[in-house]
């Protein structure tokens, strides 16, 4: 497969839960073959559509170049079929590159063994064609290849994005999250919120889905504040071609008189989600209080709210089921007129809720399998028996 050539595949990674997200959002911009696959979709485009995916999918972790695809089920062979792409062609000794392996196969048990081998396949053929080798970069390469190994099938990509999409570039990276910014874009847009009505976090922690709902909002994309992309660093970069597609982005984006509202129990969360707020840009647009969930009223006119309260699993909670009782008490009190979505990894705990969800998802925090529930609120609300 040639990278450059007018249109090609690609495959764009996200999180379990999300694909079908993501495969709207493909079609969106203008993808074309969508297929969707297990954490991922595959689609064609050309050279603009993965520049443009890069910058506007709110819901894709990386966007991967598929490069060469062999089978092997040993290690030498892996070293010899790795060889038989000529790595020359894409980059040169002045290069930097990082292997990142996912593997799982019978074949190859130690990933970053079968990385190292990929590793020395590639630096043998440079040394061997040019008397010279390029260097390894585990931070910040100018090339990184995505190695995937699936039984004996396996697969060389290059990763279009350099670090993963999810790191926006509004937060410090010092903070931790408890929803990463792919996860709670996609949390939203599960919950078809596209800036209709008013928007909810009533435990906004860091300020992630607030922020992130500001973005969709305001057709702001997720990308524009990243410094950097891995494609930057490719022989065949297009500078006046990603600044076409960065302009046209913006021209897209249109302003927000609606009402998007985070609220925290916790003086240093809201000190953390203000200061991403600011640097996404969107200071003016999201409202921010320190209220507790259990006593704050809900804004007028209904809308949508999602929470994600503690799971009880790094915060500790005394009695995490009681406070989830707690939570849907107030619940049926005073969101009458809102859709509520709550996602947890805490099941016992989102039965302790007391009502009957209107839809069921499945999602993942991280390596935590969650629930994520949309709860219709009316007055009198149908308690679950």
């Amino acid at each position: 497969m040639n990278p450059l050539s007018e249109s090609f595949p690609l495959i764009a990674t996200t999180q379990f839960g999300l694909e079908e997200i993501l495969a709207e959002e493909l079609r969106t911009i203008g993808a074309q073959d969508v297929l969707v696959l297990n954490r991922a979709v595959r689609f064609s485009g050309d050279k603009a559509l993965m520049y443009k995916a890069n910058l506007c999918l709110r819901t894709a972790l990386r966007i991967l170049v598929p490069i060469f695809d062999f089978e092997a089920d040993n290690d030498d062979l892996l070293y010899r079929r790795v060889q038989e792409f000529d790595w020359t062609s894409i980059m040169g000794n002045d290069h930097t590159f990082a292997i990142h392996a996912a593997v799982s196969s019978p074949h190859f048990p130690h990933s970053q063994y079968a990385a190292l081998k990929t590793k020395d396949a590639i630096v043998d053929q440079f040394r061997a064609k040019t008397g010279k080798r390029p260097s390894i970069d585990l931070q910040n390469p100018h090339f990184r290849i995505n190695l995937h190994i699936a039984g004996n099938k396996v697969s060389l990509a290059l990763d279009s994005s350099g670090e993963s999409l999810h790191r926006r570039g509004y937060r410090n990276q010092g903070h931790i999250a408890p929803l990463n910014e792919v996860l709670a874009a996609g949390l939203i847009m599960l919950a078809e919120w596209n800036g209709q009505g008013n928007f909810v976090d009533p435990m906004c922690g860091s300020g992630t889905l607030p922020v992130e709902a500001a973005l969709i909002a305001t057709h702001t994309p997720p990308g524009i504040f990243r410094r950097n992309f891995g494609f930057r660093s490719w022989r065949d970069y297009d500078y006046p071609l990603w600044q076409k597609v960065k302009n046209e982005a913006r021209r897209k984006q249109k302003p927000f008189s609606g009402l998007i509202e985070g609220s925290d129990i916790s003086p240093q969360n809201l000190e953390i989600a203000q200061a991403c707020a600011k640097a996404a840009g969107m200071e003016k647009i999201i409202r921010f209080s320190q209220q507790d969930f259990l006593t704050r009223p809900a804004p007028e006119n209904g809308g949508t709210l999602i929470m994600n309260p503690p799971y009880g699993e790094r915060i500790e909670q005394t009695d995490i089921e009681g406070f989830y009782q707690n939570i849907g008490d107030r619940m049926k009190k005073a969101w009458a007129g809102y859709k509520v979505w709550i996602v947890s990894s805490n099941h016992p705990a989102m039965k302790s809720i007391g009502l009957r969800p209107d839809k069921k998802l499945h999602v993942f925090n991280g390596a935590l399998p969650c629930r994520f529930h949309c709860y219709s609120i009316f007055e009198g609300s149908r308690k679950q028996v």
